[in-house]
């Protein structure tokens, strides 16, 4: 039995035991983890350096790609060392400053993503309104307000969480630091007040979906009524992006934590975990690049330069 007060160390979650394996997960990791570095990275200079690409959708859609790096950078790099290195062991500093950041660049993707649906929104069903809803002063207002609550609500879990009992050991079931997997660690019912704050997040981010799919059934019923298909295909190809990013982001996590548990084990659930956390931030700079002729046109100098 040990305590969490004497705990200064948690062991992950291991992918492969054989060095050719291990050198196989860690060439995979650096790869995706270099693409989205790249991608992302080329998002982001492409916005700030072309003038044309100064407006609400893509400011909001630089602060997703910030928000996509940071979530790689907490939990990659780790994985890739310990694979790497064939050890295990995470800091117990180490590993409450990562379910700090994964919750926090999480919950800031989940609020982005509902200010990006109301823009689009905006955009299409009101678009006489858009530069007096959509200013400069709301854009920032929105981004800021996405980033703060993200900051709180990551405090509130990351406190909660290390202030319970740990007597189960200090074995942590997945290749990062997670919160439920933290939880299986702790003493009797002590963790029922993080479940309770789990269960209230769950909540908030069930009507950040329910206020996206109302978002779009508007958005695509305004979008059926253009006369013209010039005018319908480009107002779509302003939408799906958004809505591929968001389908792809939210469809991984449901099915991590609502599958049934009778097809749960280490290893599905640690696959599982890489497709929502790994592969959606590697994805968007493709998915945001795939229909836009603009953005395509601003990437196309950034990379002649």
């Amino acid at each position: 039995m040990s305590n969490s007060s004497s705990l200064n160390e948690f062991l992950l979650l291991a992918f492969v035991d054989t060095w050719e394996l291990r050198l196989l997960h860690f060439s995979l990791f650096l790869g995706t983890y270099l693409s989205a570095l790249l991608g992302n990275g080329l998002i982001i200079t492409a916005i700030v350096c072309d003038h044309h690409l100064h407006t609400p959708m893509y400011f909001f859609l630089l602060n997703l790609s910030v928000l996509d790096l940071g979530t790689l950078s907490t939990t990659v790099p780790k994985s890739m060392a310990n694979s790497l290195w064939n050890t295990r062991a995470i800091s117990y500093s180490g590993c409450a400053a990562q379910v700090f950041l994964v919750v926090f660049f999480l919950g800031g993707e989940y609020f982005l993503l509902t200010v990006m649906a109301y823009d689009r929104y905006v955009a299409i069903c009101r678009p006489l309104h858009y530069s007096t809803l959509m200013g400069s002063t709301a854009c920032v207002k929105m981004a800021t307000g996405a980033w703060g609550s993200a900051f709180l609500h990551a405090l509130l879990h990351t406190v909660n969480t290390f202030s319970i009992p740990l007597c189960q050991g200090n074995t942590v079931d997945q290749f990062f630091c997670e919160i439920p997997q933290i939880l299986k660690l702790s003493c009797s019912d002590s963790y029922l007040s993080e479940v309770g704050l789990i269960a209230f997040s769950a909540s908030i981010i069930f009507g950040c979906f329910i206020f996206i799919v109302l978002s779009y059934v508007q958005i695509f019923t305004a979008v059926l009524r253009i006369p013209s298909e010039q005018g319908r295909n480009k107002a779509f190809s302003t939408c799906l992006p958004h809505l591929a990013v968001v389908s792809l982001f939210l469809s991984t996590d449901a099915f991590a934590y609502l599958k049934p548990p009778s097809i749960s084990s280490p290893a599905l659930d640690m696959v599982v975990t890489v497709l929502y956390m790994v592969v959606p931030p590697a994805l968007n700079p493709l998915i945001y690049s795939m229909r836009n002729k603009e953005f395509k046109d601003a990437l196309r100098k950034v990379i002649s330069w």
